[in-house]
């Protein structure tokens, strides 16, 4: 979590506050007009996160993209996945694009509207970034199980969300 004292920006408007914040991460990031995109390294793979915002909408579409591509031949099996994963969800969901094969999650925010324009805080900034980074870690090990341990959707759920209890 960053330290407001250490953030300099009151609320601005969603890329803007998306840009400080990947910055004051030191994440690599791009930005063009109503679209940024950065690099986060997470603890199983490496997240292309982008946000695209609509302003007309007021709407601001976060993805977290783990670097997962599914062959056509195990779509059906990440399908069932998907469905269970994100019963799973209060915020967002994940997805697969049919026509390249990507697993994405995404979640579409509403931004406040004032005289200024739609902002974002940091506290909002940081809720929707860390949301996603923390399903998709949640959840990797899910896939991976369906795609690469050929266990079934029901097997790899249950396999990758047990929790520890105690200390060892």
């Amino acid at each position: 979590m960053l330290d407001e004292a250490e953030f300099d920006r009151d609320d601005a408007a969603p890329i803007d506050m998306l840009e400080s914040y990947f910055a004051a991460h030191g994440w690599s990031h791009e930005r063009e007009d109503d679209e940024i995109v950065a690099k986060f390294k997470g603890s199983w793979t490496e997240y292309e996160l982008r946000a695209i915002w609509r302003e007309e909408d007021g709407v601001l579409q976060f993805l977290a993209l783990p670097d997962i591509r599914v062959a056509e031949e195990r779509r059906a099996a990440i399908y069932e996945t998907i469905g269970l994963v994100n019963e799973q969800l209060w915020i967002g969901h994940f997805e697969l694009w049919s026509s390249s094969g990507i697993l994405l999650y995404r979640h579409a925010a509403m931004m406040s509207d004032d005289e200024d324009g739609a902002t974002m805080s940091l506290d909002r900034a940081e809720l929707l970034v860390e949301t996603a980074i923390d399903e998709c870690e949640r959840f990797y090990p899910v896939f991976q199980f369906v795609l690469w341990g050929g266990k079934s959707p029901k097997d790899a759920i249950t396999a990758a969300l047990i929790e520890t209890q105690g200390e060892a």
